[in-house]
């Protein structure tokens, strides 16, 4: 079974791995596609080394279909086709114990803390197989992880229908933040410096702005009629775009930290006073936000042919990765792990 790792300093091998068979309670899974998304280009960088037990198959936006099940498993049948959602808790932390599961104080991110997708064959426990419609493409169903990302944070934002909300940062989960919102009913406008990615946003329906030279304050004021926008999403992950989220949000608007700043950063505790503003974490997702994602892929609403601009042999996934770090004209870039030349 050939099997993508990452072995440190910035390095993924591909190599011939035993296959793992499911033992009782688990399910295994013949990957087709795992996309690569921003924590594994952290993880590449180095900077999740204390959790990344190398050299470790990484990746977690995946589908695929199932391939063998171990005792004790029912309802999940070989051929199925399956997404996986990477997350297992404890169920006896604080954070367990009062229903918040999905950010459980010894959670096990599955392809982070464990090992990932972005192999042949993948075996994990059966209460993380999520089934897929059957005429959802696979490729498609790469991409129900970051939109059950997206479908959480405007959950977590409390976005309702007529709020104007501005997304910084245009990346896919930006992208799709915007998009779940309009999903919603939401006015939103998304900021990006890069003019590929405004461009795919743009075919997607989202108006855009250009981070660095449009007038981001004015033309949100001249769009909200001087009050400001009612949700802003910091997708960015840098200090200017906390920044700017901050300064376009209404009175009593709603920021969302999505992107991870991975330092801590300066904020204006004043205008949080001022103007009576919330502030919102917004990390993973739970089950419903998957079956949200599921439906909005199955309904084309999410542009997923759009936002799929490459696809490589898992042979190549070091060049995958080479791809999206080099930037340019790619966005989500998925690796297929059956084609192995």
């Amino acid at each position: 079974m050939r099997s993508a790792l990452y072995t440190g300093n910035s390095t993924i091998v591909v190599e011939d791995r035993p296959t793992v068979p499911p033992a009782p309670g688990e399910v295994q899974i013949d990957v087709a596609y795992t996309g690569i998304c921003g924590t594994d280009l952290h993880i590449l960088h180095g900077s999740m080394d204390h959790r990344v037990r190398v050299p470790q198959a990484i990746g977690h936006e995946m589908s695929g279909r199932i391939a063998a099940v171990g005792t004790d498993v029912t309802g999940l049948a070989i051929g199925t086709p399956v997404t996986v959602m990477p997350l297992r808790w404890c169920g006896t932390c604080p954070a367990c114990l009062a229903g918040h599961h999905h950010i459980c104080h010894r959670l096990d991110f599955i392809g982070i803390d464990s090992v990932g997708a972005m192999q042949q064959r993948w075996t994990v426990p059966a209460s993380v197989v999520v089934p897929l419609p059957a005429d959802l493409p696979l490729t498609h169903a790469a991409l129900v992880e970051p939109t059950a990302v997206a479908v959480h944070d405007v959950r977590r934002a409390g976005l309702r229908a007529g709020d104007k909300a501005v997304v910084i940062g245009g990346g896919p989960v930006g992208v799709l933040i915007a998009l779940v919102a309009r999903s919603v009913d939401a006015d939103v406008l998304l900021a990006e410096v890069d003019p590929h990615r405004r461009a795919i946003a743009s075919e997607l329906g989202i108006r855009t702005l250009d981070a660095t030279h449009d007038d981001l304050a004015g033309d949100v004021a001249a769009w909200t009629g001087g009050a400001g926008a009612a949700v802003a999403f910091e997708v960015s992950g840098s200090a200017a775009g906390l920044t700017t989220a901050v300064e376009l949000l209404a009175v009593r608007g709603r920021l969302v930290v999505v992107g991870i700043h991975s330092q801590p950063r300066q904020i204006d505790v004043f205008r949080f006073f001022w103007r009576e503003l919330t502030m919102v974490g917004a990390r993973v997702y739970q089950r419903d936000d998957y079956d949200t994602a599921i439906d909005l892929l199955r309904a084309g609403r999410v542009g997923a042919e759009r936002l799929i601009t490459h696809v490589e042999p898992l042979t190549n996934a070091a060049g995958a990765f080479d791809l999206l770090r080099a930037g340019g004209n790619v966005m989500k870039v998925l690796i297929n792990c059956q084609e192995t030349s």
